[in-house]
């Protein structure tokens, strides 16, 4: 029986793994880097090893060191989660060969399936050798871990070979693997997969489909169990198709088989050794615990004879700290806040007060809705995002929102090109353009409490915001009958919340600040000093840093004065395990290039300056 486990993982899943094993009474062990020092994993966890650095490569990529700390602090299974050593068969060979026991298939089923290329080979499929211009489009693709790392379309054959070193180095970083290899690129297909559980006693369970075609950068953003539309036919042979690739390499444990849908036809994709981001959404529709589940299976014993029964929907959307209207740039920072109101579930690796680093992936949080019928578990989940407090770095939760309600999706037509049609429309600002008054009474009330208003009339008072990228001006005036604002009467105001009649209905602002920075209700503020600063201006032309990350590479041969193309790539900045491209703006001459290869950048810091040609 197992007594005490040690998660090889990080952030929400490894609290997720720690949350089954104190519930059935096991002891949990955490290792974290540097960067993760207080980190929730390591708070919630009965015993914490540190992994000195602070670099994925240094620290969960390191198997020696975490066998080692399995080792010292007496734990004897291991749980990898999910990214960095989970389908790693060495790392698990190791941890077999320390007499610990592993959380997962056997080490030869993850080497036959963790490699991309071999798992296409185990199912009579061949990757491209030789890609010519009648092959496109095509995806290259990391042969080791998923999660979107190491992915690029490939539309013009002059970009091949950037974007397989580009992937190549993406996949180096986070997995420890440089190997890729090219496919042809399914335009426009259903991303269905099958979660499988299977047992040392031979039986192969597939636990119902899941559907998760919703994704920016080859990665998952919204999930759903079942696979909604699926013909019976075609649900009836992926399920088919996902035991025969189990049983193809006895496999044992949780795992799940991928397949992409169009035209009627399932094209097999791989298999992921290991529990996915997903899961929940089986667990909902199902009533089980795929963490027990494991945990029972590495211990010997056999499934239930009975299989569960799904019921009812569930729907899973992943929220990130991330800027989805700025080529879903990764944001870092404090995360003040973070609740999400209404029944359901919500997965997260961080509480009030946490910091959101450079190093790792921008997963805040994992929300999960069940209900009987998938209509109602989309307005579930919409409401309970839509509600949700999220104070700190920008996130996607309005893109959530309004993916869960477009059209397309509530009539489940979407496909995996779901966010290159629509993404415009779904990152459109709309903030409530009462906002900025809501916050200029607050601030203005929250001050009275330290010097008080006289009980005279006043001159209109003026206070500068930034919302949604543009300059907003509230005007409010303080007289002997209390606050008042133009073409809109104040009911209550205080430091907390304010209720503005607009056109005889009464709306509550709730408002919390944060030095410069106010969140009334879901819209974030920006308070601008009076006087703004004149040393903040850039050159015309001025490329900016949209993240805080590393330069990874710089154009070869690029110089200050250089001719340059609009679109051109001059520079990559790696952050959070992706690699983003900076390209020049405009047709013109590069006049200054202010960083080198290695040098980390702080958010808004000058990258580049181009002057455009005349």
């Amino acid at each position: 029986m197992i007594t005490s486990v040690l998660v090889a993982n990080r952030g929400e899943i490894a609290c997720r793994v720690f949350r089954t094993c104190h519930a059935l009474g096991i002891r949990t062990v955490a290792v974290h880097s540097d960067a993760d020092a207080n980190a929730l994993h390591a708070r919630v966890a009965d015993v914490s090893v540190r992994l000195p650095g602070e670099t994925p490569a240094d620290t969960y990529l390191r198997g020696d060191l975490i066998v080692k700390a399995a080792v010292a602090v007496g734990a004897d299974a291991v749980h990898p989660g999910y990214g960095f050593l989970s389908e790693n068969a060495d790392f698990a060979r190791a941890v077999l060969d320390a007499g610990l026991r592993w959380i997962g298939p056997p080490p030869d089923a993850i080497e036959a399936m963790a490699s991309k290329t071999r798992a296409k080979q185990l199912m009579g499929i061949r990757p491209l050798a030789d890609v010519t211009e009648a092959d496109l489009p095509v995806l290259v693709k990391a042969a080791a871990g998923g999660g979107g790392r190491g992915m690029r379309v490939v539309r013009r054959l002059a970009d091949l070979a950037g974007e397989l070193a580009a992937a190549r180095a993406e996949a180096a970083s986070a997995f420890g693997d440089g190997e890729v290899f090219v496919e042809p690129y399914v335009e426009n297909g259903r991303h269905v997969e099958v979660q499988i559980l299977a047992d040392t006693h031979g039986t192969v369970r597939p636990l119902g489909t899941r559907d998760c075609s919703l994704q920016r950068r080859h990665q998952k953003v919204i999930e759903e169990a079942p696979a909604p539309g699926l013909p019976q036919e075609l649900d009836e042979e992926v399920r088919a198709l996902a035991v025969r690739a189990a049983r193809a390499v006895d496999y044992v444990g949780a795992g799940t088989v991928e397949f992409l849908v169009a035209d009627g036809r399932a094209h097999f994709l791989e298999m992921n050794t290991r529990l996915q981001v997903e899961h929940p959404v089986t667990e909902a529709v199902f009533g089980i615990d795929l963490v027990a589940e494991q945990i029972r299976i590495a211990e010997g014993h056999p499934l239930a004879t009975d299989p569960p029964h799904a019921r009812g929907h569930a729907v899973e959307a992943r929220l990130y700290a991330e800027d989805p209207a700025r080529d879903w740039s990764p944001q870092t920072g404090t995360l003040h806040r973070l609740t999400v109101p209404g029944p359901v579930r919500l997965d997260t690796g961080y509480t009030d007060g946490d910091e959101i680093g450079v190093h790792y992936d921008p997963m805040l949080a994992k929300v999960v809705a069940h209900a009987p019928t998938r209509p109602e578990a989309l307005r579930t989940l919409a409401s309970a995002l839509e509600r949700a407090a999220i104070h700190g770095p920008v996130t996607n939760r309005d893109l959530l929102v309004r993916s869960l309600r477009h059209p397309e999706f509530t009539a489940a037509r979407m496909d995996t090109g779901f966010y290159e049609r629509h993404l415009p429309d779904l990152t459109a600002p709309s903030p409530d353009p009462h906002a900025p008054l809501a916050a200029a009474l607050a601030d203005a009330q929250g001050r009275s409490r330290f010097g008080g208003w006289r009980n005279v009339p006043s001159q209109p008072q003026t206070k500068r915001y930034l919302m949604a990228g543009e300059e907003h001006e509230a005007r409010y005036r303080h007289t002997r009958q209390g606050l008042e604002a133009d073409g809109v009467r104040v009911v209550r105001a205080d430091a907390h919340l304010v209720i503005l009649d607009v056109d005889g209905v009464e709306r509550k602002y709730e408002v919390t600040r944060y030095g410069q920075q106010v969140y009334v209700n879901t819209t974030t503020l920006t308070a601008l000093p009076r006087f703004p600063d004149p040393t903040a201006q850039h050159a015309p032309g001025s490329l900016l840093a949209p993240m805080p990350g590393t330069v990874v590479r710089v154009a070869d041969g690029l110089t200050a004065g250089a001719a340059v193309q609009a679109g051109e790539p001059l520079l990559w900045l790696e952050a959070m395990k992706m690699q983003h491209k900076i390209t020049a703006p405009v047709t013109g001459t590069l006049t200054d290039l202010c960083v080198v290869p290695g040098q980390q950048v702080e958010p808004g810091a000058l990258l580049a300056v181009v002057k455009e040609a005349p």
